[in-house]
């Protein structure tokens, strides 16, 4: 294949095909859509986010945004609020049904994780992750948009 960055290229590839939570065993309709995971994961971490906020975090345009949040919020998964900061945009903020839901997401996706890396040892699966972690802030760095992390 040539220079190992082609490798990465294919791998990085074919994890972006696989639906880690499909193999938790639920039916892809019930699982949150990845929005609005990715959406209330970042709420949850940074706190309550205007438009613009979630704009510049996400480096999508207001539109997208607006749909995105308009979404979680008649699923129930967030909700609207006055800054609590006392600017004048309002914020979102994840519902106590929205935590619930991505907690019970994110418990599904660590299940499928545990599964597919049940060979591995602990020190390999740290590895992994360390190895994920710096692979991410290299392009959050690159895009100059860094994902707090908790």
């Amino acid at each position: 294949m040539g220079r190992p960055t082609y490798e990465v290229e294919y791998e990085q590839m074919l994890l972006g095909r696989h639906a880690l939570a499909a193999h938790g065993g639920r039916s892809k309709e019930s699982v949150l859509e990845r929005s609005s995971y990715i959406l209330l994961s970042r709420i949850r971490v940074q706190g309550p986010m205007s438009i613009g906020e979630l704009s510049d975090a996400f480096g999508l345009d207001a539109s997208t945004l607006n749909r995105q949040t308009a979404s979680a919020m008649r699923a129930g998964l967030a909700e609207r609020i006055p800054d609590p900061d006392g600017g004048l945009a309002r914020k979102f903020r994840i519902t106590d049904k929205g935590a619930r839901i991505l907690d019970e997401e994110r418990e599904r996706t660590v299940g499928s994780l545990e599964r597919i890396m049940a060979d591995w040892s602990d020190e390999d699966i740290a590895q992994f992750a360390d190895y994920l972690r710096r692979f991410n802030t290299g392009i959050e760095r690159l895009g100059k948009r860094p994902w707090p992390r908790p």
